[in-house]
């Protein structure tokens, strides 16, 4: 979510000249092979986890999993105008199955403008559809995306403005309302329309280098209204009855060949569609969210070329013991081999323990009494793919 930040200083440093268009992209082709000892139930979180894609308990696949077009402009010395297109058929909102034409859609998933230039003031502001700065919700894994950003990775309009000099990073946004494109949502009058800018995210990290290339990083995070207001049952987009903040705090640590990163984030109250009010399941009270996750990566040199292996954990907690939407655990164990500076081939290990989709996460979809949650579900996966950005 610093995206803004690294074109600024791209253009810093002259990588990126004064008015110029560059374009840029990436396609990331993956093949994979799952198994799942619950039947059409399989948690793992870079495909959307239903059953339109996803059957009995083998399941494998070669696919296209996204692919990104993006546009940089530099507009005199303090205009820089962004633009990102993506396909992610895997992903998509979408209905049916990944060759439903509904999820085959090329999107706008980012487009702002910032204005700012860092060689004449430590201030830049951003306006138009971006990440907001909610947490790091970073990786150490080549491909999978940790839980904690899926859980807390925000996509939102709004305006953000940045203050970043001598190691210091500070940000406000003011978030637009309603029910944004992921991860934010502040009702209207009772309802999801984005007709007010009443949502917010402020962010602070400071980063501390030391030797040659080491580095440490901690940082806090705070938002107005997160994702998990909605009463039961749940379903995405859908107004709430009132904002449900979160808190994230994060570190990041590099020292010679290692790299270590942790965050935690939480709601500060319970989310309400987390409480089915049919029997059996009115036994397990309303949860508040928390997603946490850590990881380490070890980077080498194999054949001359860049090597990193790297292992993560992370989770998302969303009821209390026993529920069936108590959590969903996520491991992976990775590696990457850098082709060419832009081109990453990379296999992954990773297990899923619990299955709880957002959607209906406490039931509603199905007869009353009854959700398609499953702590005890479990799915391991291997993944082969190739990142190829240019």
């Amino acid at each position: 979510n610093n995206k803004q930040e690294i074109l600024l200083k791209a253009r810093q440093s002259g990588e990126l000249a004064d008015n110029t268009v560059t374009l840029g992209g990436a396609v990331t082709a993956i093949a994979d092979y799952w198994h799942s000892n619950t039947a059409d139930k399989f948690g793992y979180l870079m495909r959307h986890p239903t059953a339109n894609n996803q059957q009995q308990n083998d399941v494998s696949e070669a696919v296209i999993h996204s692919a990104q077009l993006s546009v940089t402009a530099t507009l005199g010395d303090w205009i820089t105008a962004y633009a990102e297109m993506l396909y992610d058929p895997e992903q998509s909102f979408g209905a049916g199955t990944i060759t439903a034409l509904d999820r085959n859609q090329v999107q706008l998933r980012k487009g702002y403008v910032v204005l700012g230039n860092l060689d004449k003031s430590p201030v830049y502001l951003t306006l138009g559809k971006m990440a907001t700065p909610f947490g790091l919700t970073d990786t150490v894994n080549p491909f999978t995306a940790s839980t904690v950003w899926h859980a807390f990775g925000g996509l939102a309009y709004g305006a953000k403005l940045t203050y970043a000099d001598n190691g210091l990073n500070l940000s406000f946004e003011a978030v637009q309302g309603g029910a944004q494109f992921r991860g934010a949502n502040v009702p209207n009058a009772g309802t999801s329309v984005p007709s007010k800018l009443n949502n917010y995210v402020v962010d602070a990290n400071y980063t501390f280098e030391f030797a040659e290339d080491g580095y440490a990083m901690i940082g806090g995070s705070y938002e107005r209204g997160s994702a998990y207001c909605q009463p039961f049952p749940v379903v995405h987009f859908n107004p709430c009855n009132e904002p449900n903040p979160a808190w994230a705090a994060y570190g990041k640590l590099r020292s010679g060949a290692f790299l270590v990163m942790g965050e935690y984030a939480k709601t500060t109250k319970e989310w309400p569609g987390t409480f089915n009010p049919t029997p059996p399941l009115d036994v397990f009270a309303a949860s508040k969210v928390t997603s946490f996750g850590i990881g380490g990566k070890y980077s080498f040199a194999m054949n001359d070329k860049p090597t990193d292996l790297s292992l993560e954990f992370s989770t998302f907690i969303a009821g209390p013991d026993g529920a069936p939407w108590e959590r969903q655990n996520q491991w992976v164990l990775g590696f990457a081999h850098f082709l060419s500076p832009s081109v990453k081939a990379f296999a992954e290990l990773v297990q899923t323990d619990g299955y709880a989709p957002l959607n209906f996460i406490s039931g509603g979809n199905l007869a009353p009494g009854v959700t398609h949650s499953e702590a005890d579900a479990q799915s391991r996966g291997i993944i082969f793919g190739v990142n190829a950005a240019f």
